[in-house]
């Protein structure tokens, strides 16, 4: 019974870990594919999993039939995740949230909070009645918990490599889902088989298990999950007419078709509009950079270019070539399979090469210079578009421009809406350009304001006079061209009054491991959707390393105090939980800096977050193993597990040197296996820290009490609560807005306090 118990527990992490990263995906295409949701959805999991593994979870020493209950518990968990998944695709409909409409981090949070807590607190109580039930069958109390630890963490490792390259690519959502659940009904088969004879009850759970199975196998087989899929995309898009809906390695891409008009949503947001889309935007966006240049012949176009971007480029005559790079080719094939005159005309003409590669990585690689480039993302309101308006990626553009070239870009802007939040996303990327390059200028507008930048001044005089010779000589027939259009847009007092606008906002710089940017994207949604929060959200931005030492020593101080003045209480042995859960804390800052630094170099994270989750898997089961393995030949306990402490701050002090030497070898030939190899090897060495201390936790911690699940379930929580607190405040406040090196600066803080803490627990080491 111990092995079927094992083989339980694997199923249990395997299944845990799709499950987390199938609503992930689904939740995801819902907020917009933003990443710092990513942090809020893990930090969502991770706290209703503690709640789990502490309240039902605790109950496992009340219950009289623990197998049963276990299995009781599996099924429903399996039940919920297929419930989950169709409630995610209603949620925009359930909230009132418009298609196509973003949504801010507060809905993000008690949405993703709601959908997953059945979920996720079900497979917490999993894991504390799993050390209970292997515990009684192997006759190993103490070390059952590291050993449930290790084999629920080998299940996450399958469930990883599984979701990466067999359910994503092959299933979609609901018959993975259903895939999970025959799963989890034959663990329950395999755990009740040899107790048939127990009891009525022991055969009525079979009998019922077996029934689920043969329902589940038939539903999949005879058409009707597929049903529910496409039942589940009508209510996702308010019975639009979705003609192709299709999850890539970079992302969801859904097609809607009415009357002849096709809009292209990127992880729910509208990409591309055919064959008409906003043709002034369009057009302003071309022509007015184009104009500025005596003649541009080489033009670079980084996403957003077909839809109408191609086509009025082509426009200049001087135009002679187009390098149009767009990252997913599901995009293009999908332009292709549902064409239309603009796009066919766009995409088959010959001064046009069409190159699906990552626009940085292309900039990062290609010898050649360009009079152009037009960076068509709307704004930073992702890591993924953060990237593009980063003083990294301003230089790296500068140095692929021909002297007088210039470089487009865009970002929200209004001339009646002046919140704040708009006022520093501007004023930032305004002076991130200045940052870099000697000449900048914005162009404002309704909607949004163009940013021009280049090294030659006269590229950027803007001449009303010149600008309206070179649309005659051009012969360029556009609405947005007309020559009293142009001197509107051009009129000196909109670039006084735009001086004036950012003049009070924000003057800090956009980087790639500090994506402020992304911040005051963030900040301008929320205030438009929460005005409330979005203030509350600002106050983010006051956060500081002087604040988080401050709090820690705060913290320490008050430690010492009570340890004082309560000398004969428990208080002392309470260290070893604040360590788990400042272990745990710094556990999610290692997930989640190693997800944003990928997502920031090289843009496809969502196609490999299964695998660098699974590695950090991989190390935390080694770890845990390594820990279980030694414990009964250590001599002394608390050493070494202060020993592990200090490793964990010389890890995280060195991890943001890692990552940076990680962005600076991306352009060199075989880079990018060697930077992947890295990001890998790192969340690796992250996993082995945090689950070496598991089992030695419990260790020490059971000799003040008597209770095993008591303790596992109590520091599994601490764990758990640690890695909530590290996904709500470091994917929110910390991550971008100290950076990556402030950020494990204040963790590497925060595990030297927790390390002062235990270093003065004599009673721990003498107990």
């Amino acid at each position: 019974m111990k092995d079927r118990v094992s083989i339980a527990a694997v199923v249990m992490g395997f299944s845990g870990l799709a499950a987390e990263i199938l609503l992930l995906r689904e939740l995801l295409i819902v907020f917009s594919g933003n990443e710092l949701s990513i942090g809020v959805i893990l930090a969502n999991w991770l706290i209703l999993e503690a709640a789990g593994c502490f309240f039902p979870g605790r109950l496992v020493e009340r219950a009289k039939n623990k197998l049963e209950a276990f299995a009781l518990i599996t099924v429903l968990f399996a039940l919920s995740l297929i419930s989950a998944i169709s409630l995610t695709r209603g949620l925009k409909s359930i909230i009132g949230v418009s298609v196509g409409e973003s949504i801010g981090l507060l809905p993000i949070f008690y949405a993703s909070f709601l959908i997953l807590l059945p979920v996720s607190v079900l497979h917490g109580a999993l894991f504390t009645f799993s050390c209970r039930i292997y515990a009684i069958f192997s006759d190993q109390e103490a070390a059952a918990a590291g050993r449930v630890y290790v084999y629920e963490t080998i299940g996450a490792i399958i469930g990883g490599v599984a979701c990466t390259y067999l359910l994503i690519p092959y299933l979609h959502t609901f018959q993975a889902a259903f895939g999970l659940a025959a799963l989890n009904f034959v663990v329950g088969l395999v755990l009740l088989a040899p107790r048939w004879r127990a009891g009525l009850l022991q055969k009525a759970m079979l009998v019922g298990l077996s029934l689920l199975l043969l329902l589940s196998g038939y539903l999949t087989l005879a058409g009707h999950v597929d049903a529910l899929h496409q039942m589940a995309i009508r209510a996702q898009w308010r019975n639009l007419n979705v003609v192709h809906y299709q999850n890539s390695q970079y992302g969801n891409i859904c097609v809607v078709e009415n009357q002849g008009q096709y809009i292209f949503f990127e992880d729910g947001v509208a990409d591309i509009i055919t064959p008409v889309p906003d043709i002034i935007a369009v057009e302003e966006f071309v022509h007015l950079p184009l104009l500025a240049h005596p003649a541009p012949a080489r033009v670079l176009i980084l996403s957003g270019g077909a839809g109408g971007v191609i086509n009025e480029a082509l426009k200049h005559p001087s135009v002679r070539t187009i390098e149009y790079a767009e990252l997913d080719p599901l995009i293009l094939s999908l332009l292709r399979k549902f064409p239309t005159p603009l796009t066919e005309s766009e995409l088959n003409d010959e001064r046009v090469r069409v190159v699906h590669v990552d626009g940085r990585l292309l900039l990062s690689r290609t010898p050649e210079k360009y009079d152009v480039i037009f960076v068509g993302i709307a704004e930073p309101a992702s890591l993924q578009a953060n990237r593009f308006f980063t003083r990294e990626f301003f230089s790296l553009a500068r140095d692929r421009l021909n002297p007088g070239g210039i470089l487009v870009l865009a970002a929200p802007g209004s001339l009646a809406f002046l919140n704040e939040a708009l006022r520093d996303l501007n004023s930032s990327i305004f002076h991130t350009l200045r940052s870099v390059f000697a000449h900048v200028r914005a162009i404002p507008g309704d909607g949004r304001n163009i940013f021009l930048a280049s090294d030659s001044q006269g590229a950027l005089a803007m001449d009303k006079a010149q600008i309206v010779r070179r649309l005659h000589e051009r012969n360029i027939i556009a609405s947005a061209t007309v020559p009293w259009h142009i001197e509107n847009k051009l009129h000196g007092g909109w670039q006084d009054w735009f001086g004036r606008f950012i003049a009070r906002g924000s003057q800090k710089i956009n980087h790639d491991f500090q994506p402020l940017g992304l911040f005051y994207s963030l900040s301008y949604w929320n205030a438009l959707f929460a005005p409330a929060f979005g203030r509350f959200f600002r106050e983010f931005e006051r956060v500081s390393l002087g604040t988080v030492a401050l709090l820690l020593v705060l913290i320490l101080l008050l430690y010492f105090l009570l340890a004082a003045l309560r000398p004969q209480t428990r208080l002392r042995p309470a260290g070893i939980p604040f360590a788990i859960a400042s272990t745990g804390f710094a556990g999610m800052i290692y997930d989640l800096a190693v997800i944003f630094a990928f997502q920031s170099i090289y843009g496809y994270v969502f196609s490999w977050i299964g695998i660098l989750v699974a590695s950090f898997m991989v190390g935390a089961a080694c770890g845990a193993s390594f820990t279980a393995a030694l414990l009964p030949r250590l001599r002394d306990d608390l050493k070494f597990f202060l020993s592990i402490e200090l490793a964990i701050i010389a890890f995280t002090i060195g991890l943001p040197f890692m990552l940076l030497a990680a962005n600076a070898s991306v352009g060199g030939q075989g880079a990018p296996a060697v930077s992947i190899t890295l990001f890998l090897v790192l969340s690796f060495i992250g996993g082995l820290l945090v689950g070496s201390q598991f089992p030695l936790a419990n260790k020490l911690y059971l000799k003040h009490s008597a209770s095993l699940s008591g303790t596992a379930g109590l520091l599994y929580a601490c764990d758990l609560l640690g890695g909530w607190m590290g996904g709500m405040v470091g994917a929110v406040a910390l991550l971008p807005v100290l950076g990556l090196i402030g950020t494990c600066a204040a963790v590497g803080l925060l595990k030297l306090t927790s390390f002062a803490i235990i270093a003065t627990q004599p009673r721990l080491a003498s107990s």
